[in-house]
């Protein structure tokens, strides 16, 4: 009888190895169009994934480029040019920052123009579909108000003002709004509603020009 051979640890780990080769070689040949397709699934989305954002930042670029021609042509007196190619920016580019800018500037464009119908629909746009620039958005509810103001419904006017103030308080545009709003609840007659606005001027800039015409006009305007 022989006796028995010992296998170092070694040699059973290399046996081991040796085996598990041949099953995934066996694997392998018997399955290799699914191992395949995998592989090129995964460089196809990896593909996908890069040109995306190549593509987005394209997309971005473009639309920058666009928004930078419409501002130049609106500044060298083109203003319809400007005003078309900003519509069109709105359409392409529905949501995007771009179009956060072109949507302002269209709303100022009409405002600058006396366009007041106009600019208060793009503003009412701007209010309701972004919200992420706070001073922006209180610049535009100022608009808003100013188109009101402008066009003769003086209380409607007032409350806006006083919206935009309420939205951005520390704007730096707050001040103006509370005169603002003062002097059209005052004309309006609500004289409670122009006292709120009042006494807030007070509060908020003692001892400044500003508090001296609030003064002024209140006591002009309330003392008939």
């Amino acid at each position: 009888m022989y006796g028995k051979v010992k296998l170092t640890k070694r040699q059973i780990k290399e046996d081991k190895f040796t085996t598990f080769m041949l099953n995934a070689k066996h694997q392998f040949l018997e399955h290799w169009q699914y191992f395949i397709i995998g592989i090129a699934a995964i460089i196809l989305i990896a593909v996908a994934i890069v040109y995306y954002f190549n593509s987005q930042t394209a997309r971005q670029q473009e639309a920058a480029q666009r928004l930078s021609r419409a501002i130049m042509d609106y500044r060298a007196g083109n203003s319809e040019v400007a005003l078309l190619d900003l519509n069109e920016i709105l359409n392409d580019y529905a949501g995007s920052e771009i179009a956060d800018h072109a949507t302002f500037l269209l709303a100022k464009m009409n405002y600058d123009a006396h366009n007041y119908p106009e600019a208060l629909r793009y503003y009412e746009m701007y209010v309701n579909q972004y919200k992420d620039n706070p001073l922006r958005r209180a610049s535009a509810m100022g608009g808003i108000a100013a188109c009101y103001e402008n066009q003769r419904n003086i209380h409607e006017s007032a409350k806006r003002f006083a919206a935009a103030i309420e939205e951005y308080p520390d704007s730096p545009l707050a001040a103006d709004y509370r005169m603002s709003a003062l002097r059209n609840f005052l004309i309006a007659g609500d004289v409670e509603a122009a006292r709120i606005q009042y006494e807030a001027i007070l509060e908020k800039y003692p001892n400044t020009e500003l508090e001296k015409r609030a003064i002024r006009l209140f006591h002009e305007l309330t003392s008939s």
